[in-house]
């Protein structure tokens, strides 16, 4: 039987996060993988049952790598100002240095993929977060409104701002880099439109 060498399997994990991310889904493959990291294909089968076993435990590491950069200084007794304000510093830093594996998780929580992906890694995330906003309703810091509406203005406007500085330009087509006089700007505005 042959043995795992991390440092392979750590190259073809890179390399099937950049071809997920350049291909999508539907045009990854296990041999085109193989060629692409430079090993066998019968390597891959060492690190992985299959293609669907590849996809997912790419898919659960970043998550949970993810996940638990978004508690870091983070906890859901702070002010809700404080709090959301730590998650966007979380989300902005992780988005901005792991530009890739973001991507690869996002493309992969909206596949078919992502229902058991996220199963796998937002359980603790999830509570602390539920906490975060329960509290804050309770201390009259949070306007009471259904989780979906808090989502999306809590962090649409800055996953658009990442998505630009991910582009590179404006929808102009302007130079566009997320400079943190932006992403204030930004979070005041939300502030403003979540509290009483």
């Amino acid at each position: 039987m042959r043995t795992r060498d991390t440092n392979k399997e750590e190259i073809v994990k890179q390399k099937a996060i950049e071809m997920l991310v350049s291909q999508g889904v539907e045009g990854f493959g296990m041999n085109r993988l193989a060629k692409e990291s430079g090993v066998s294909v019968a390597t891959l089968y060492i690190y992985y049952s299959d293609k669907e076993d590849l996809i997912r435990k790419i898919g659960i590491e970043i998550g949970k790598n993810f996940f638990e950069e978004m508690l870091v200084g983070f906890s859901s007794e702070m002010s809700f100002v404080d709090g959301l304000r730590k998650q966007w510093e979380n989300r902005s830093k992780f988005a901005i240095i792991f530009s890739l594996q973001t991507t690869c998780f996002e493309l992969l929580k909206h596949s078919t993929y992502g229902d058991a992906i996220l199963a796998e890694i937002t359980t603790d995330f999830k509570q602390q977060m539920s906490l975060f906003i329960t509290n804050a309703i309770e201390k009259k810091e949070l306007l009471p409104i259904t989780f979906e509406v808090f989502w999306s203005i809590a962090y649409g406007s800055l996953y658009s701002l990442l998505e630009l500085h991910r582009e590179g330009k404006s929808m102009s087509g302007k130079p566009f880099v997320l400079t943190q006089e932006i992403q204030d700007e930004a979070f005041n505005l939300v502030i403003k439109a979540l509290t009483p």
